[in-house]
């Protein structure tokens, strides 16, 4: 457990508390115990009941009848208001509504947040068996097709990830789910900057078939050089990879 004594770091230190005391929240969970939030957090029982008695206040939290803890309203109001002024969004889902109509499978838009990354947008296909996510959801940035493109296009370049950004996409065969198969591209802006991911996801024994992989590939490079062009990019990156996917065998592993 953290020290007391650690708490008296003046309020930055008091805002890095709260914001690891929101981030130990996880996706599906119905409440969470001040016993799980100490063990997750490290923090003492007494400087969580004060902290999250502001985060209450202020509508980030919400104490629950069981005593347990949930998420409050206040983050769904500021991620409404990011997603408005995130000026991508008018680009980005009309595309997204092609390739989901185009590919048949659930296409998304992730960004980098740290270790993490984001569904920002998504739209699901009109068939009764298709990988559902939510958008707000938010995913290990070292598992799946988003999460290497993210790796590979952020600044400053890691090692391992040449691979993904010579051709300019990544796969993922039942990395996050066993049964779920995806790929992504990046989306470049203004200097070549990332923007964040392009990806295609369904069942895996239906997108993973070679062609189906190929063919999701070709749409997404499209799809996202017409994004990059729209944000200032230079959408001619993309053409000698709509080649390699026409070479590459997309053999799942």
């Amino acid at each position: 457990m953290q020290n007391e004594d650690s708490e008296k770091g003046g309020g930055v230190a008091a805002l890095d508390r709260a914001f690891a005391i929101l981030g130990a929240f996880e996706s599906g969970e119905k409440g969470v115990s001040l016993a799980d939030l100490a063990r997750r957090t490290g923090y003492y029982k007494s400087t969580l009941l004060r902290l999250l008695g502001a985060l209450d206040h202020g509508g980030f939290v919400r104490k629950l009848e069981d005593g347990r803890y949930s998420i409050g309203p206040e983050p769904l109001r500021l991620a409404q208001i990011y997603q408005e002024s995130f000026h991508v969004r008018h680009v980005v889902e009309p595309l997204l509504q092609q390739l989901a109509i185009d590919s048949g499978e659930t296409s998304s838009f992730y960004v980098r947040q740290g270790s993490h990354r984001i569904v920002l947008h998504r739209v699901e296909p009109a068939r009764a068996v298709r990988v559902s996510i939510r958008e707000g959801e938010r995913f290990p940035i070292d598992r799946g097709a988003s999460g290497k493109v993210l790796l590979a296009f952020s600044k400053p370049y890691k090692k391992g990830f040449d691979d993904v950004r010579d051709r300019m996409w990544a796969v993922s065969y039942g990395e996050r789910d066993p049964d779920t198969a995806s790929i992504s591209v990046p989306v470049l802006g203004l200097g070549g900057e990332l923007v964040g991911a392009l990806t295609v996801s369904g069942p895996r024994e239906r997108i993973g078939a070679v062609e189906s992989m190929r063919a999701a590939c070709k749409l997404l490079l499209s799809a996202s050089a017409r994004v990059s062009a729209a944000l200032g990019g230079d959408p001619s990156i993309f053409a000698h990879s709509l080649k390699l996917a026409d070479q590459n065998d997309f053999a799942a592993p």
